[in-house]
């Protein structure tokens, strides 16, 4: 009896909790803040009962009210005709491990609401709207429940818009195409001038003024397709989703069965645009990992015999065939890489594995290669290879390849050339990274599409492309030191970027040539170090020769600065202008720093690094980087957290030390 004399007036609060949220619901607007209060979002039903949202930051209007709606083939258009149901909330809090990239660990702490909602005609489909509140960013998602209506179903679009308070200015990739390896400039304009029909990237950073960065994307895109935003015609300042169409799908996007959630659209807030880099929101809204070990994913450099053709120093030849191969494993070794990018023409020449994939195999090398001893010379110094192949090759010959791969002792592999992101694509994605796990292999997607958090479900997927690197100055000079100080406040907010920085044949934009076999880059040596720093990457590339290292001012810093950190402070930056990172691993940071075109001087406050005197190894623009880009000053400092360090930046120059705590 003392039992249900508790137990009764519990079940009557929980009864009318419940009706409570029923009867919030259907007589006003629904709030959610934020744990800290920063973030408000507010959802209600207009005047077609048709689902609108907005969110604020610090009392700032960041995305007025704007409607949510999903076209199904079965049905049509979901979104007028609503009414809530009901209304769940829950708080969460929890700290989880990072097992490579900016930071060891991330704290996912959010308010959350799900608001269920059910049409009151047609079809009578239900699905439910699902709310995140961050201290740093806003997100929502569709959940569509099992029902009889929707068991099976087909989405033609999405339109889940984004109304902003004003033209505001942004940083858009306008890829006019939904088939691309996402790899362009980062272009400055205002928001109305994206208009209905275009095909715009993410992540697409807003400016709102002085005080709030916004910047759109989405995380957790599993079994679905990749969201673009477009203009709205007749709505100045709003922005719409389009997803990545199937191929060959009559206009068809998604094609699922319930229950089945969307990816989070993503807002990420900031008072300063350095503030978005340090957030981990991307990971924090995707799927916890799946992998019980992950002792065998190791972050590390990679050295790329690529980006320069193979070049060695004679008497070892500058092509694919064992000697040279041996020769970069060396390398490897001498600079601290623990690993060799295995690239084309390892299994058939470059050109017919890119053009006409399926006519080689990718189990097979050439006979130039004599793999048992490349293997075991590997194993000897302590490189692992990353094996290269076209997604085709990898798609027809997943279970053998990998397995052999395992067998060598490969570390890695990089799939390359899927330039899409529609929803078989996506899947693709995720069955090459599950299936790599199962046989001990990182993975490193090139022609790939921006990140979406699927890293830390699969851990093992460690970097991607989807990024216009320095591969471009093989071809042309569009990467430029704006492009790359665009690129840490836009392309980096997703996640790792593989850019393969470390070009040391150092020109103005003047002096640049085009040279296929010997690519120079349009900065100073000294923004080729920060990009070590600055760049995201666990799996860093060691672009450039043997020779350009050997002997230079500037390769000892590749040889110690890690690639996967503990923490991550962005001491300044200002977007497309110039950026300065600090990132510490154990006791030691490390810092970088890159401005475009523009020579600067900084006064950087080292305080958020913590009480502190360092002993710190300097590379900083020499006198004459204005005009020669390779004048590198080395020098060592003595810093220490309550005095300010004095940076000078030549034009597309740089700064990177290494601070090591004082013994006391």
């Amino acid at each position: 009896m003392r039992k249900i004399t508790y137990l009764v007036p519990l079940l009557f609060i929980l009864a009318f909790l419940k009706a409570q949220n029923s009867a919030v619901a259907s007589s006003g607007p629904l709030r959610l803040a934020s744990p800290d209060g920063a973030v408000r979002i507010t959802f209600r039903l207009n005047a077609d009962n048709a689902p609108v949202y907005s969110v604020a930051f610090h009392g700032q209007p960041v995305v007025k009210d704007s409607t949510l709606a999903l076209e199904f083939r079965q049905g049509g258009t979901w979104g007028p005709g609503q009414e809530i149901t009901g209304v769940r909330r829950d708080p969460h809090d929890e700290t989880y491990p990072i097992i490579a990239g900016k930071s060891s660990t991330a704290r996912d702490y959010y308010r959350q609401m799900i608001v269920a909602l059910h049409e009151t005609a047609g079809l009578r489909r239900k699905i439910e709207l699902d709310f995140r509140a961050y201290n740093d960013g806003a997100a929502f998602r569709y959940y569509i429940p099992d029902q009889e209506q929707l068991r099976q179903f087909e989405i033609l679009s999405e339109r889940s818009q984004f109304c902003f308070p004003a033209d505001l200015t942004c940083w858009a990739a306008q890829y006019g195409r939904f088939d691309t390896a996402q790899e362009k400039e980062f272009d400055r304009i205002s928001l109305d001038r994206i208009e209905a029909g275009a095909i715009v990237g993410l992540p697409l950073t807003i400016s709102l003024g002085g005080t709030t960065t916004v910047a759109l994307t989405e995380a957790n895109l599993r079994d679905y397709a990749g969201m673009y935003v477009e203009g709205v015609a007749r709505q100045p300042h709003t922005l719409v989703t389009r997803l990545s169409p199937l191929p060959n799908g009559g206009g068809v996007a998604v094609r699922a069965n319930a229950p089945h959630y969307t990816p989070w659209r993503v807002l990420m807030l900031g008072r300063t645009p350095g503030d978005l880099i340090e957030s981990n929101i991307v990971l924090n809204l995707s799927d916890p990992c799946v992998l019980k070990d992950t002792s065998w994913i190791i972050p590390g450099k990679t050295v790329f015999p690529w980006w320069v053709n193979f070049k060695a120093k004679p008497p070892v030849p500058s092509v694919m065939n064992t000697e040279n191969q041996k020769y970069y494993i060396d390398f490897a070794e001498e600079i601290h890489a623990r690993y060799l990018e295995f690239e084309p023409p390892w299994y058939g020449p470059e050109m017919q594995a890119v053009r006409n994939p399926l006519s080689l195999d990718i189990t097979r090398p050439i006979p130039e290669l004599d793999m048992p001893e490349i293997l075991s010379y590997g194993r000897q110094h302590g490189v692992g290879l990353i094996i290269w192949m076209q997604w085709r090759n990898m798609a027809k010959q997943m279970d053998d390849a990998l397995a052999l791969y395992e067998k060598w002792g490969a570390r890695g592999i990089k799939c390359d050339f899927m330039n899409s992101d529609d929803q078989n694509m996506v899947n693709f994605y995720e069955e090459v990274t599950r299936k790599c796990a199962e046989h001990h292999l990182m993975v490193d997607f090139h022609g790939a599409y921006k990140p979406t958090g699927l890293r830390r479900t699969y851990p093992n997927l460690i970097t991607r492309e989807g990024v216009m690197g320095a591969e471009y100055n093989k071809a042309g000079n569009r990467v430029t030191s704006l492009h790359n100080v665009t690129l840490p406040f836009t392309r980096m907010l997703a996640g790792p970027m593989d850019y393969t920085p470390g070009g040391f044949r150092n020109v103005t934009p003047e002096q640049f040539s085009v040279n296929y076999d010997y690519p120079m880059v349009m900065s100073t040596r000294c923004q080729q170090l920060a990009m070590y720093v600055v760049y995201e990457s666990p799996l860093m590339m060691v672009s450039d020769s043997p020779e350009a290292y050997r002997g230079a001012v500037g390769t000892d810093f590749i040889r110690q600065v890690p690639t996967s950190w503990d923490e991550t402070r962005v001491l300044a930056g200002e977007v497309a202008e110039y950026v300065v990172i600090a990132r510490r691993l154990g006791k030691d940071w490390y810092i970088g720093a890159m401005t475009n075109q523009t020579p600067r001087h900084l006064s950087l406050s080292l305080k958020p690094l913590g009480k502190g005197k360092w002993n710190s190894d300097v590379y900083q623009d020499g006198q004459e980087a204005g005009r020669t880009p390779t004048d590198v000053t080395h020098l060592p400092m003595k810093l220490r957290s309550d005095r300010p360090v004095q940076i000078d930046l030549a034009p597309g120059g740089g700064w990177a030390a290494h601070l090591m705590p004082q013994s006391k």
